[in-house]
């Protein structure tokens, strides 16, 4: 199926508006809880409840409205059903917050292994947007491996070590920013790797 094309404050809408209702809903929630069934939830763990909904709600809207989804955005959906699911039926706020580390070791991994058999499954990804010759994938993918790499260590590093609210705000404005930066910082090298028009 072609993918169909959306406005741009629309996809981005319906991919970071559920952290940001779910990084609003933490800082009014936080110190609050919830006593289902005999069973007491605090405030963080009644927002994992409401934010498997919205995420899934959220990716089957863009799939809906574009036909197409990304492996990204599928993988992000099942994990944060699954982990979210358990944190909430556990009562244990630790495997939403391990999530994050598994999704970025999965990436590595997969570009990791990609490398190791000669290919950048970043260009299957993204060659239609990016249009850099082989040398520039090759670099483009094992300095995303190695960032991938990087945000599982920061992930893990700060949930075991730091408080909720520090975690919170580090999944809601750390990551994202991590990413842009590293975007960023590839500027020069996309421009010496793209094949003249």
């Amino acid at each position: 199926m072609a993918e169909r094309r959306v406005p741009g404050w629309v996809r981005t809408a319906l991919e970071l508006g559920p952290v940001a209702l779910f990084f609003l809903a933490y800082l009014r929630l936080r110190d609050s809880s919830l006593t289902v069934g005999g069973t007491e939830y605090d405030g963080f763990i009644v927002v994992t409840a409401a934010f498997i909904p919205l995420i899934l709600l959220s990716t089957a809207t863009l799939w809906w409205l574009t036909g197409k989804l990304s492996q990204m955005q599928i993988v992000t959906a099942v994990l944060v059903t699954v982990f979210g699911g358990l944190s909430v039926w556990l009562n244990d706020e630790r495997f939403f917050k391990m999530k994050p580390t598994l999704i970025y070791a999965l990436f590595a991994a997969v570009l990791a292994f990609g490398l190791w058999r000669g290919r950048s499954y970043l260009s299957m990804v993204l060659g239609e947007t990016m249009p850099l010759d082989a040398e520039g994938w090759t670099i483009l993918t094992r300095r995303m491996m190695w960032l991938f790499v990087a945000l599982a260590v920061a992930n893990e590093a700060i949930w075991r070590t730091m408080s909720t609210d520090a975690w919170v705000s580090f999944k809601t404005f750390g990551l994202p920013l991590a990413m842009f930066v590293f975007i960023f910082s590839q500027i020069g090298m996309i421009k010496r790797h793209t094949p003249d028009a």
